[in-house]
Parts: structure tokens; C-alpha cells; sequence
């Protein structure tokens, strides 16, 4: 297997190629929250961002964290928020990029909390956690997995997860649901899409041999471990999951105003 990073424009890079190459079963995407985003924010794609794919599985999903650098006086997110309002326009969060889950999940809480915080986009998620871990933006929510060798050895403060219930790599932290905004929920979701005409019989074999690895004690060990709950759909679940993500994230766009620009 191949890998091939697009990153860029709330993942419609790496879609558009997906979506334009050979429906053979040999170019695949691996989508996440960020492509159901990307469909109501990006208004002229020259393709459609869930009707140009042949959903195969939902493979996991994990909780974001929020989390902030250690020179931010604020240990909680009552003192995060209270910090924020005493500093309209003032704190910054970055973000892998306009469109991205990062964006909309602080966007989201910046709305519930009532705060005025200044989005930071970057081309992807590498540079935002290399200038959050050194302190260019002070805050963040990405996703847990990635987050927690940052935040076990000291670099990276966690506040709270975004997940309906704590998460087990970080049992002591809250979840925003718990922190004073009862309700909020968002998680990062990766998922394989093929693109749109793929033979069935394809997309059966693809799911099959998916769902025998998801099985496989080794790969349930590490994404236990990393925070990631495997799940393994079948290709109508996934479907279905990817067009209810894109409803629901089209209405936090419209509720907070979220742009690309």
C-alpha cells in the first residue's frame, strides 16, 4: 500500500484526486470529520464531496482534547474561558487548517463559551502542533491520540475532551460536557471511501478484509491504547454516518459563522 498526503483546503485536496481517479478499488481516501465539514464550506468544489464516493467503513473514532500550552495561566476551562473574556480577540488557536474538525470543534466551543478567540489556520496538522507544543498559539483542540505523548511528558496542558464520555487514556480529564457546557460533543472519525462507481463486489471484499483487520488483537490493542474506538461498519452504515456528520456540522457552520476565508 501506497500513502499519498494531500494535505490542504479542509482535505478537498486529496478528495478531489480520489474523486476524479479510476474506480477500480486501487485509489482509496481516508476520510474523516473534516470531509463532512468541507461539504457545506466549500461551496465551489469541482466535485461533491459525499455523492462522489463509495462509502466501504467507518474505521474509528476518537475524542479531541482541548489543550493549551503550559505558559497559559489556566489550569481548567472555567479559568480558560474567564481568561478569554477578559481578552476579547486576543487568544489564539490553531487549527490543521480552514475547514478542518480542529477549526470547527474550537469555533464550536469558542460559540458555546461565549468567547472571542482568533483562529490561526495552518496547511495541515504537523506545523500547528509543532508551534503549539512551542508556544507560538497557546491552545488547540486536535485530536486525543496524537495529543498524548505531548501531554504525558509536561509539553502540553489538557483542559478537557470532547467525547460524550472521558476518555480512557485521560481518565482525570473532564469532558467539556462536564466543563460547563452541557451538550457539546465532537469527535475526530476516520473512515475508507472509494471513489463513486466502484463495483460492489469491490467495496464487499474491501469491508470484508477492513473489518478482519480491525479484529486483529494487535491493531484493537493499539488503538485502545491510542484513545481510538474501532468500530468497522458496513458500507450503508458509513453512508449513512458521513451524510448525518455533514447535517450536523452544516448547522454549527450556520450557528457560529464559521468561514474558509
Amino acid at each position: 500500500m501506497l500513502i499519498e498526503y494531500r494535505p490542504g483546503a479542509g482535505a478537498t485536496i486529496g478528495s478531489e484526486m480520489v474523486a476524479k481517479a479510476p474506480a477500480d478499488g486501487y485509489t482509496l481516501l481516508l476520510a474523516s470529520q473534516t470531509n463532512a465539514i468541507s461539504a457545506t464550506l466549500y461551496t465551489k468544489l469541482s466535485f461533491h464531496p459525499i455523492d462522489d464516493f463509495a462509502p466501504i467503513s467507518l474505521l474509528g473514532r476518537e475524542p479531541g482534547v482541548l489543550v493549551v500550552h503550559p505558559s497559559m495561566p489556566v489550569k481548567t476551562v472555567a479559568e480558560l474561558v474567564a481568561y478569554a473574556k477578559e481578552r476579547p480577540g486576543v487568544v489564539n488557536y490553531a487549527s490543521s487548517g480552514n475547514g478542518s474538525g480542529q477549526h470547527l470543534f474550537t469555533a464550536m466551543f469558542a460559540s458555546m463559551a461565549g468567547i472571542n478567540i482568533v483562529h490561526v489556520p495552518y496547511r495541515g496538522s504537523g506545523q500547528a502542533i509543532t508551534d503549539l507544543v512551542g508556544g507560538t498559539v497557546p491552545m488547540a483542540i486536535p485530536g486525543t491520540a496524537a495529543m498524548l505523548t505531548h501531554i504525558k511528558g509536561g509539553k502540553l496542558r489538557p483542559l478537557a475532551t470532547t467525547g460524550v464520555t472521558r476518555s480512557p487514556q485521560l481518565p482525570d480529564v473532564p469532558t467539556l460536557a462536564e466543563s460547563g457546557l452541557p451538550g457539546y460533543s465532537a469527535y475526530v472519525w476516520m473512515g475508507l471511501l472509494a471513489p463513486k462507481g466502484t463495483p460492489v463486489a469491490i467495496i464487499n471484499r474491501l469491508n470484508t478484509e477492513l473489518k478482519a483487520a480491525l479484529s486483529a488483537p494487535e491493531v484493537k490493542t493499539y488503538m485502545s491504547e491510542a484513545s481510538i474506538e474501532a468500530v468497522g461498519s458496513t458500507p450503508a452504515q458509513f453512508d449513512a454516518y458521513f451524510r448525518e456528520e455533514r447535517d450536523r456540522w452544516a448547522r454549527i457552520v450556520k450557528e457560529t459563522g464559521a468561514k474558509i476565508d
